[in-house]
This record gives structure tokens, sequence and C-alpha cells, in this order.
């Protein structure tokens, strides 16, 4: 039975998040102004319904259990693209789309922070143990190929523990909306993100969540594998234990992009 009421929120033939999966009755979806990175998300494409994780080596991932969608998003050859870079990329690719390239920006784990503006301009990291500094060491390149030679540095020095130094946190779970992320900053950590939210008459809320993984693999909107009555919808509060998929948040804390 548990499978059937799971299908009933499930549209197979759609193919975007907000397309893909109903919300449980007596709720409905939160209101967003089209543009913003909230309708963004909601409205990320997928791959048709049965989809598999592929790995970035091309091989299919273990285990296929936990998803019910794969973005249309690409997975490197190089493995760099993993569960932090992905939303990272997701992020990016946003500002980058709708015209605020001078927001793209991460700290990397040193501290230190690497905007794509500077990149563009030429300049570098120049890694000295724990110690960073930039150098102008190439010349000016503001295209989308080096945008995502840009983003491939980004992958290889910051990552959970990154982000969660970085990025402003939500301490009250009421006050959580699409783009928000469930993190344990850490190596290794792991991130989740928020991609559509639905509230009833109670002020009840839910949402959906997609994550990427280590090794470096297809982005994925997730099952709840603990809640099949509202699965792939989820109950989110701070501090509390919340499985998602084949990892488990113990000590659950939330940020969210500047």
């Amino acid at each position: 039975m548990a499978s059937v009421k799971t299908a009933n929120h499930i549209n197979e033939d759609s193919l975007t998040i907000q397309s893909r999966v109903n919300v449980p009755s007596g709720y409905h979806r939160v209101d967003y102004s089209k543009g913003s990175f909230e309708d963004y998300l909601r409205n990320y494409r997928l791959k048709a319904f049965g989809s598999k994780i592929i790995n970035y080596d091309d091989t299919a991932y273990f285990w296929q259990g936990g998803h019910i969608g794969i973005l249309e998003i690409p997975v490197p050859s190089n493995g760099l693209q993993q569960c932090a870079d992905a939303l990272i990329r997701i992020r990016s690719e946003y500002l980058w789309d709708n015209h605020r390239k001078n927001e793209i920006g991460f700290n990397f784990t040193s501290g230190d922070y690497c905007s794509w503006i500077k990149y563009a301009e030429g300049f570098r990291p120049n890694i000295n143990g724990n110690k960073v500094s930039f150098v102008k060491s190439a010349s000016m390149d503001s295209s989308e190929d080096n945008f995502y030679r840009y983003l491939n540095l980004i992958y290889m020095y910051s990552g959970t523990l990154s982000l969660y130094n970085e990025l402003p946190k939500i301490n009250d779970a009421k006050d959580l909306k699409i783009g928000d992320m469930l993190i344990k900053g850490g190596s290794p950590g792991h991130i989740v993100m928020i991609c559509d939210e639905a509230v009833d008459a109670n002020g009840d809320k839910i949402y959906l969540l997609f994550q990427g993984n280590t090794p470096a693999q297809s982005v994925h909107l997730v099952k709840n594998l603990e809640d099949s009555e509202i699965s792939p919808w989820y109950h989110l509060e701070k501090d509390a234990v919340i499985p998602v998929s084949n990892y488990t948040f113990y000590d659950s804390k939330f940020v969210r992009f500047k």
C-alpha cells in the first residue's frame, strides 16, 4: 500500500519538479514571483521518469531506490561536482542566466573569497599551505567556458564545511523556503536543497529536496523513505534527525545562499 500512496503524488509524464510532484490533500504550493530563485528551482527540468542516477564515470550508481526524478544538469567526467558543488553550480547558473554575475563568488575552505568577476579578470589563487593570495596571471576572459573552469576551481577548494561557515544560518524552521539547504558541514559532510514548498490551512509546511552526492553523480529529487504517505514531501525541523535518501542528518542545520 505504501508504494501506491507514494505514486499518487507523482506525474510520471511530467518534466519539471513542480509538474512531476502533486501536493498532498489539504496543501497548496507557496507562491513565489516569476524569475525568482525559488521559481527557478521548482521549475527545474527533469529527465524522463525512471532515468537512473549516473556516476561521473558513466556507470550507474549502485542504489536506485531513493529518487523520483533526475535533474537536467550534466555531471562532468572529472568527478569534481560532488554534493555541495552541484548546488553551487545551480545557484551560479541562476545568477549567470539572470545577469547577476557580480554576485557569483564563494569562500574556499580556508575562508578566502573567490569571485567570478576577479577570476574573469585573470586573478588566480596562489596557495601556500593554508595561505591563499590572488595574483593576476591570466588574461581577461568572461566566456561561458571560462565560467565553468572557475566553477571547477570552486569545486576543488570549497565544500560543505566552507558553505556552513560562510552562509547565513536559518535558526527557525518556520522561516525555511525554497533554495535553503539542509547541511552537515564536514569532511565528509552532506547537503541537500529545498526545491519546492507547500503549506496547509494550519500553516504546516512541507518541502521537496534534491541532492548531488559523492562520488559525483546525477542530481536527483529524493523520496521520503520514512513517510510513504506524503513522499516525496518532507517535514523539516532544526536539530531533528532527518533521513534523506541514503544519508541521515542527525543534528539538522539549515543555511541560505546570500
